[in-house]
């Protein structure tokens, strides 16, 4: 029997979670459909009901619908509780539905792919919001040397605080020292073409940069500043799209396609 999901939120138009997720099946052998679904202001509850009602299996959440499918969920997994955010969402065999957050997953997926071990970086996170929330827990299971969050607006980190423990510092921009190997942009600074506000010098530091937001061109605004100062390597967040987007297939049908095909695949296409 075809099996049904779907990507809600607002804009999907330009989502490549329908090339994805067909890609994945197509290498899997599985029968699924997958379609887009638009999101308007203030009906994300009743739009994912009928969804499930009309026999879904499944979804993925974008933008702006994350904290909204958290609090839909009947239960949810330790990262979507961390993140306070969904980010896929599961019919189960009881009629509950289960939400969970693959992006902090993806994303440690991804930097292993790239080469990085967690476990020999002094990792420093920049933002405070969903983005940063759902990468925190993941990063901090891989055993790094150090965890430091910054923010533009420190008390915004006040939330982060709460949710998590001594290790991780909070550090002020202003304050931030040139001595961290690994930076992540968990803003979404690059979708506006604007820099997060660190000194150059704690970005030259640094032996590799990666910018959570991904371009067509596979470069942002962040990651070509991180070159200029001469850090060596960069990457922006396709790979971690890719490999979010194989655990959340992994959720709903129990198998995904092996991680490097998948994402040799998706290159062919995509990049």
């Amino acid at each position: 029997m075809t099996e049904k999901y779907a990507i809600l939120g607002n804009p999907v138009a330009h989502s490549l979670s329908p090339v994805l997720h067909g890609l994945f099946a197509k290498m899997m052998h599985d029968d699924i459909t997958y379609e887009k679904i638009l999101v308007e202001s203030g009906m994300f509850s009743k739009t994912c009901a009928d969804f499930f009602r009309l026999g879904g299996n499944g979804c993925n959440i974008t933008v702006p619908c994350k904290v909204d499918a958290c609090e839909f969920a009947d239960n949810l997994t330790e990262y979507a509780k961390c993140a306070g955010a969904v980010n896929t969402l599961k019919k189960m065999p009881d009629g509950s539905v289960l939400g969970d957050n693959t992006d902090g997953r993806g994303l440690v997926n991804d930097l292993k792919r790239l080469g990085l071990n967690l476990a020999k970086e002094h990792v420093l996170i920049i933002g405070a919001g969903g983005a940063a929330k759902g990468i925190l827990l993941p990063i901090l299971k891989e055993s790094p040397l150090s965890v430091t969050m910054t923010n533009r607006h420190f008390e915004k980190l006040e939330s982060i605080r709460e949710m998590t423990d001594e290790r991780v510092n909070l550090v002020r921009q202003e304050n931030l020292e040139p001595k961290y190997s690994l930076i992540l942009n968990a803003t979404s600074s690059s979708l506006m073409g604007v820099l997060p506000n660190i000194e150059n010098r704690v970005i030259a530091s640094s032996s590799f940069v990666y910018d959570l937001m991904y371009h067509k061109e596979h470069k942002t605004i962040f990651t070509e500043h991180a070159k200029k100062l001469g850090v060596k390597n960069v990457a922006d967040g396709f790979g971690m799209l890719v490999l979010q987007a194989v655990l959340g297939y992994e959720l709903w049908h129990g198998h995904a396609p092996d991680t490097a095909a998948a994402f040799n695949e998706i290159a062919k296409i995509a990049l």
